[in-house]
């Protein structure tokens, strides 16, 4: 018996190193299309090329009894390390007599990113830190683009400090609030202004599906050159004003990372043995777990900026915590009943995007599954 397993374990490593062959030549060919994608200008995610190829593939393994999510999950895998390997061809450039480009805090991470992917686009890049504002007027002068990329309480000070722009260039941020630098802007500068929102952290891979919120300022003319090479970086761009921007942020960041904080407080609070909960943990607890912790991992001076950026987020906060204990007060007197009645009311506001978070949760339960070591 033993001798009989170990034939078929031989031949499964064999298949195994011709997948790492085929999945080596398939890096090469992308390689080849990120060239011509730069030459050319596509962008480096096309939905619509990803979704007809998926659903082939999908077709072609249920034809040979393959299960079709197998399939699908490991073209998924595949193709995030494809749209990684792309950016390192480099990208056109939409704006060729731009001249240079200024980034206020391009020594930081997320300033830095966007350094990296402008100089990867063929422009002349610089950087503006804190130490260098006596030369500030000089390196600003005869700019085409200034990006301003620093901390949250400082954005509106530097913006307000920068030395006259020419009309021509265009003023941009890149904070996670947007009325107050967008007013800023404005204010400072007679020219095109844009307000930007980068929803990723400065790790990511690729901006391939990446979401980057724009507000309009003015002059969206002289910017659409830029909102059409961050396309073709591969991020999918959403405008919103800036006033529903922050209210919206109120929710996705202020509120989503205050709960994380104090749950990761309270785990703290308990002395709770994280090595035995992770254990005894379903793939969901596990999973929630990481998000918890790696709010932890980062630095904590930009999650208290973003929280206590807009008087809105403590006003967001507070709301929730009065529900909170109006729902647990409910708990303690024992009420059933009031419970499912407020879940059956909540399903109902959730409508179809319940069924289609179960289904886009039960892959990343999956995935957090087959990932675990302990």
């Amino acid at each position: 018996m033993v001798d009989e397993l170990a034939v078929l374990r031989d031949q499964i490593d064999e298949v195994d190193q011709q997948l790492v062959a085929l999945f080596a030549k398939r890096l090469k060919l992308v390689a080849g299309v990120g060239e011509v994608k730069s030459r050319q200008g596509v962008p480096i995610y096309a939905p619509d090329r990803e979704a007809a190829m998926l659903a082939k593939r999908r077709a072609d393994a249920e034809a040979q009894g393959v299960p079709p999510d197998l399939i699908e999950d490991v073209l998924r895998r595949a193709m995030r390390e494809s749209y990684a390997s792309e950016k390192e061809t480099g990208f056109k450039c939409m704006q060729p007599t731009l001249g240079k480009v200024v980034v206020v805090g391009g020594a930081g991470q997320l300033g830095g990113l966007f350094a990296q992917l402008l100089t990867l686009s063929g422009y002349t890049v610089e950087i503006l830190e804190k130490d260098g504002w006596d030369q500030a007027e000089a390196l600003l002068s005869g700019a085409g683009l200034v990006v301003v990329a620093v901390p949250i309480d400082q954005t509106v000070a530097v913006i307000e400090r920068l030395p006259t722009l020419d009309e021509r260039c265009i003023l941009v941020d890149l904070t996670s609030i947007k009325a107050e630098p967008l007013a800023a802007m404005l204010k400072a500068h007679q020219g095109p202004v844009l307000g930007l929102h980068p929803m990723f952290g400065p790790d990511v891979s690729s901006l391939a599906k990446q979401v980057i919120i724009y507000s309009e300022g003015r002059g969206s003319e002289q910017y659409e050159w830029l909102l059409a090479q961050m396309r073709i970086w591969g991020a999918r761009l959403q405008v919103v004003n800036a006033e529903e921007h922050d209210q919206a942020m109120s929710l996705v960041q202020a509120l989503r990372h205050f709960t994380s904080f104090a749950y990761g407080a309270h785990l703290c609070a308990e002395q709770a043995d994280l090595s035995q909960l992770l254990r005894l943990s379903s793939p969901i607890y596990r999973l929630e777990l990481a998000m918890v912790g790696r709010l932890f991992a980062q630095d904590p001076v930009l999650y208290a900026d973003i929280i206590l950026s807009s008087p809105r987020n403590l006003e967001m906060i507070r709301r929730y915590h009065t529900h909170f204990g109006e729902l647990l007060t409910q708990l303690e007197q024992g009420k059933r009943e009031a419970f499912v009645e407020q879940f059956a009311t909540v399903s109902e506001f959730f409508g179809d995007y319940a069924d289609i978070f179960l289904k886009e949760s039960r892959n990343l339960l999956a995935q957090a599954n087959d990932s675990r070591i302990s």
